[in-house]
């Protein structure tokens, strides 16, 4: 016979029960919710293809303020981009505050830091003047303008997914800046945001080559044909893989992929190490001149400096043969540039950085009196404002991103662009991963991100007492050395054109 204590305990049992049944019930309802919204939102990938554990990211990267001090490595210290890098680009892309507090995370004594001179007399607002225009080709049939001080740097159809150029290409269009399409060829995708386009022609000519494998004259007109494309670029090596030809894993080479490019299906498409036809500058020089020739647009090539006395021969040769063989523009790539797939050897050794190649090349170019024809771009893990602005000083027209521009569309730094398997739907030819990465929200964030870098570079500018950021010259930043003290940029790279006093005084500063 049941006594009165236990019919009491055995009651608050089942309303226990009924209770825990009760709020697993709710979980798991509250659990099928987040679901249904992660799965339909668009705005965020990870949580798009990772629904509920996907908000855990989120979640801790906001603890990892609180922590990282004690427990953790600081926002300076992570390769290749740190967090605080990282930090700021996801923040101008989403077009959120980008303002810090406390204080400055960035050692400022660290040998190699960049310094901006501040003018005590800093620009107005009202006396700011928008960037200036540049025309690349000036001789050309059709000559390309703009003012674009960041533009998209060469990533081919295939290294990234469907979704990812689309919203390259729309948010591109929007910003109102350039988009290379890699050595992968011209893919539909590229096309459809309507953006101006450089069509790069790697080393196995990719989309432009004839059954051989040669280059085609009737290919360049099929792609000089569209309008959007606007230059043509000689790809001879890049930043991170000097030596070695593009690699696109056979897991990434679909039907598609293969048709646009010419190739096999299924099977490693890996470039030569080197174009076959170009031997020497003179080889070089004439492709420049046949391609232009052909289309009737501005042709430059890129390169990573390593040895450079070829580039002193380069220029020789164009005095000796005359302006009409002259490249329309070079882009610079630095020995720390980003690709899909490298071997490590040459990622981590081989090449100079573009801290030394740059300033190398554009005082080579005015030594030889080719600076005015010859434009400059440049690339290398210039992310930032400062990257963009220190760029700008040592004499670049332009600068040109990928990696800023995948941060941009939300990648996360995974490192798996070699693998197929980018959680964030970018690197992936995956139905089910690239879900995750919806175009036109992507494209937004990339349209915002040129905008606030194109700001926050006219900051720095302002800051220094000049009118917009083509303004800036050398001794507008100095750089850390070792024994702790700075050294202005002009000294350090002594320029073969001396700034004017008209420039000087204009800006309010002189030189040390």
């Amino acid at each position: 016979m049941t006594t009165l204590a236990e019919s009491w305990f055995f009651g608050f049992i089942e309303i226990l029960t009924v209770i825990f049944i009760f709020l697993i019930g709710i979980a798991v309802l509250s659990v099928a919710v987040i679901y249904v919204i992660d799965v339909t939102q668009t705005r965020q990938t990870i949580r798009r293809n990772y629904p509920v554990i996907g908000r855990f990211r989120y979640f801790f990267e906001h603890l990892g303020e609180f922590f990282r001090q004690y427990f953790f490595a600081m926002d300076r210290e992570e390769l290749p981009f740190n967090r605080a890098e990282r930090s700021w680009v996801y923040r101008a892309a989403k077009d959120v505050n980008n303002t810090i507090g406390f204080g400055s995370t960035r050692d400022l004594r660290h040998s190699g830091s960049i310094l901006f001179v501040n003018c005590p007399y800093p620009t107005l607002g009202e006396d700011a003047v928008p960037t200036q225009k540049v025309v690349i080709g000036p001789n050309c049939n059709t000559p390309y303008e703009t003012d674009s001080l960041i533009n998209i740097s060469g990533m081919s159809y295939g290294a990234l997914s469907v979704p990812a150029v689309k919203a390259l290409s729309l948010g591109a269009k929007a910003a109102g800046c350039w988009m290379n399409t890699g050595e992968g060829g011209l893919s539909p995708y590229h096309l459809q945001g309507g953006a101006d386009l450089v069509f790069q022609i790697g080393t196995a000519k990719f989309g432009v080559r004839d059954e051989r494998g040669d280059l085609s004259d009737e290919k360049l007109r099929q792609v000089a044909a569209h309008q959007a494309v606007r230059m043509f670029e000689i790809k001879l090596s890049q930043g991170a893989k000097p030596g070695k030809g593009g690699i696109l894993p056979a897991a990434k080479v679909t039907p598609e992929i293969a048709e646009i490019r010419g190739i096999k299906a299924g099977a490693d498409a890996i470039s030569p190490n080197r174009h076959p036809d170009i031997n020497n500058p003179d080889d070089l020089l004439d492709m420049i001149q046949r391609i232009r020739r052909v289309t009737g647009k501005p042709v430059g090539f890129k390169t990573v400096v390593g040895a450079y006395g070829w580039l002193e021969i380069l220029c020789e040769r164009i005095i000796q043969r005359g302006d009409d063989c002259a490249p329309d523009f070079i882009t610079i790539d630095g020995a720390d540039g980003g690709t899909g797939a490298a071997p490590m050897a040459l990622m981590d050794y081989v090449g100079l950085t573009l801290h030394e190649s740059l300033p190398m090349v554009v005082d080579m170019l005015c030594e030889y009196g080719l600076r005015s024809r010859i434009k400059v771009i440049c690339s290398g893990k210039l992310i930032t404002p400062a990257g963009v602005a220190w760029a700008l000083a040592i004499g670049a027209d332009f600068v040109v991103s990928a990696r800023g521009f995948m941060f941009a569309l939300g990648c996360i730094q995974a490192l798996q662009c070699n693998k197929n398997t980018c959680p964030t739907g970018i690197t992936t030819h995956n139905k089910k991963l690239q879900r995750g990465l919806v175009s036109t929200e992507k494209a937004e964030r990339v349209a915002n991100y040129v905008k606030n870098m194109s700001y926050e570079v006219g900051l720095l500018a302002h800051s220094c007492g000049v009118k917009e950021p083509r303004e800036l010259k050398r001794f507008h930043a100095r750089m850390v050395v070792e024994n702790g003290k700075s050294l202005p940029l002009n000294e350090l790279y002594p320029p073969v054109e001396k700034p004017t006093a008209d420039v000087l005084l204009s800006t309010d500063q002189t030189p040390q």
